[in-house]
């Protein structure tokens, strides 16, 4: 099935521009007109009528109700991070450890909770230079109804906006015009709020416990008091022996989920027809069978996806989830039926998400095949290819050993039944090229065609995913057409050396080359940088770490998964690995630091 429309909404129709309906409003949820929208990283939703969505690496696209289309695009060397989003305003961040604002500042004026921040419209995407000036590095930001949070430098807290309830731990009012430190004793490493919240929670270095500070009229904060405000970090204590995942909040709510996957929630709740407060996080019932690994809030509303790809949801419908009897109030947790889509292409590989915002809520499907986004990338960029395949005139760049792995055919058998045969035309080639980079079918009928022309089995097998080939592909020595070159040894007191017995000296790791120009910003640099006319085969590595671990490193590439042996030390390889990311340029951050949490776990490593 093809992958080319994945978007779905439900609720009220203030993007009328998104789908084919009619009706006011979309009871049920609806397919999208979106084109390419399997390329969607993250959809994020602001309070009133507009939503980001980030696709390729460093490109955005804005929709905004009665607007056209908006496209962005940051500089070439800045890949997003992240997007939080407040009622007008998101944050961008990237990898480099940079803040990007686009807001509309005629709505919101003086509670932008940005720097140095006029614009009126949304025109373009701004740099925030505040940080660079003060040499901080953000880790991540998100945002309340009009603040915005930062975690700098690893553990160091910065808020800005308007300090409505005590929501900076400043006091009660005012209004900072820059980011401003707040004092935590201990060290911070996550932060939550949400776009619809004068609230906001944090975690230090003591996984289990939670802070809370910012509005409290219902009991949202789970302190166990029912106020006004507070003003200082007051921490949930309900949580021991619990990680805490997750926290989104609402509007007089907030819900999270533990590493368990149980779910809780505080705040304002309909019990009875009426408005009633729990002033501490209780375990939702109806949820404690299932194991929650998502949930998104609107206004009024939640979404709570479980690792079944179950999806439930309760508060205040507004056609913006639909179930069976579609409810205006459904008090408790009620499961909503998904998409055909969803349930007929659904892989393991592949995960739901969701977004809400004021009248609006999506489903599209992450790709969480890293190989296929990277690889994506690689093909649309045209370069570094060794090999083209097509008809006269119509060649195509191509990478030789991909193809071969894909299709199990040598590519010069491939090319001649292309060649000589007349119907299949530049299309159809790129058609069965997306198959083999990514994993997309835009043509079925025209693909079975290419796969019969080129006898092979149609439809590929469940053995024949592109995930599977390349992690089969690294165990095909014979193909692999590249060295990396690691130092083992120094002979200092050898002063003449001819480049023969130089090379005793380096230890070789042999890998595709393509695999490196996929997932490794690094490594497409240096071949950028090396001069083609030198045609090396070879480079060499300059991270000064062990063997062992380069290797579980070049293996990720391959499988995106980090593997060890038990003749290996834990503490050392994940020690070396922890500046991968970053040194290595790594695309999917989130993914590699996973992995690398599961080996601590499984190692017992702090």
């Amino acid at each position: 099935m093809s992958k080319s429309s994945s978007l779905y909404l439900t609720g009220q129709k203030d993007f009328k521009f998104l789908t084919q309906e009619k009706n006011n409003n979309l009871p049920k949820w609806t397919e999208s007109k979106l084109k390419k929208t399997q390329t969607i990283k993250k959809l994020v939703c602001g309070n009133q009528h507009h939503f980001l969505v980030w696709k390729k690496p460093n490109k955005l696209e804005f929709y905004q109700k009665d607007k056209k289309k908006r496209k962005y695009q940051l500089p070439k060397n800045e890949t997003i991070k992240d997007i939080a989003s407040s009622s007008y305003t998101y944050l961008i961040l990237t990898e480099s450890g940079k803040v990007w604002s686009l807001a509309n500042g005629n709505d919101f004026k003086k509670f932008i909770p940005l720097v140095d921040h006029h614009q009126s419209t949304f025109e373009k995407i701004r740099y925030v230079t505040f940080f660079e000036e003060k040499k901080l590095f953000v880790n991540s930001v998100v945002m309340g109804f009009s603040s915005g949070y930062y975690l700098c430098n690893g553990d160091q807290l910065y808020a800005l906006g308007p300090n409505f309830h005590g929501s900076f731990v400043l006091g009660q009012n005012g209004c900072g015009q820059e980011p401003m430190p707040v004092f935590v004793q201990d060290k911070v490493t996550k932060i939550f709020a949400g776009k619809n919240a004068f609230s906001f929670f944090f975690i230090t270095s003591q996984p289990d416990l939670l802070y809370a500070c910012g509005q409290n009229n219902y009991g949202e904060l789970g302190t166990g008091s029912i106020n006004d405000h507070q003003s200082s970090p007051t921490a949930v204590k309900n949580f021991k022996g619990s990680e805490i995942l997750t926290v989104s909040l609402g509007y007089y709510r907030s819900i999270l989920i533990t590493n368990e996957g149980q779910t809780f929630g505080c705040g304002k709740k309909i019990k009875n027809g009426r408005g009633v407060s729990e002033s501490i996080f209780t375990l939702i019932p109806q949820l404690k069978e299932k194991k929650a690994v998502q949930l998104s809030t609107g206004f009024s509303r939640t979404l709570v996806l479980t690792d079944q790809n179950e999806l439930y949801g309760w508060g205040f419908l507004d056609g913006c989830y639909p179930t069976d009897e579609c409810k205006k109030n459904d008090q408790l947790p009620t499961k909503i039926s998904l998409p055909g889509f969803f349930t007929n292409y659904l892989e393991s590989k592949d995960m739901i998400r969701i977004a809400s915002g004021s009248s609006v809520s999506f489903l599209y499907l992450d790709f969480k095949n890293t190989l296929s986004q990277d690889l994506r990338i690689l093909f649309e960029s045209k370069k570094f290819y060794d090999c083209e395949i097509g008809t006269m005139g119509n060649q195509i760049p191509v990478h030789k050993a991909l193809v071969e792995c894909r299709t199990k055919l040598p590519i010069d058998q491939i090319q001649n039944k292309l060649f000589v045969e007349k119907s299949i035309n530049k299309e159809q080639t790129l058609n069965l090229l997306k198959w083999i980079y990514y994993d997309e079918i835009s043509d079925l009928e025209k693909l079975e065609q290419t796969f019969n022309l080129l006898e092979l089995t149609f439809p590929p097998s469940v053995d024949n995913t592109l995930e599977k080939d390349i992690a089969q592909l690294y165990q095909d020595d014979d193909s692999k057409d590249f060295k990396i070159l690691v130092k083992i040894e120094e002979n200092d007191n050898q002063e003449e050396e001819n480049e023969e017995e130089k090379e005793e000296n380096y230890e070789e790791i042999p890998v595709h080359k393509f695999i490196l120009l996929a997932r490794s910003g690094l490594f497409r640099a240096m071949f950028d940088y090396v001069n083609e006319k030198e045609n090396t085969n070879k480079v060499q590595d300059y991270t000064n770490k062990s063997i062992e671990s380069l290797e579980i490193l070049i293996k990720y590439l391959y499988t995106n998964s980090i593997e060890m042996t038990t003749n290996q030390d834990p503490e050392l390889i994940v020690d070396e690995l922890s500046d991968a990311v970053e040194y290595y340029q790594l695309n999917n951050q989130c993914n590699f630091e996973s992995e690398l949490l599961k080996i601590k776990k499984q190692f017992e490593l702090n």
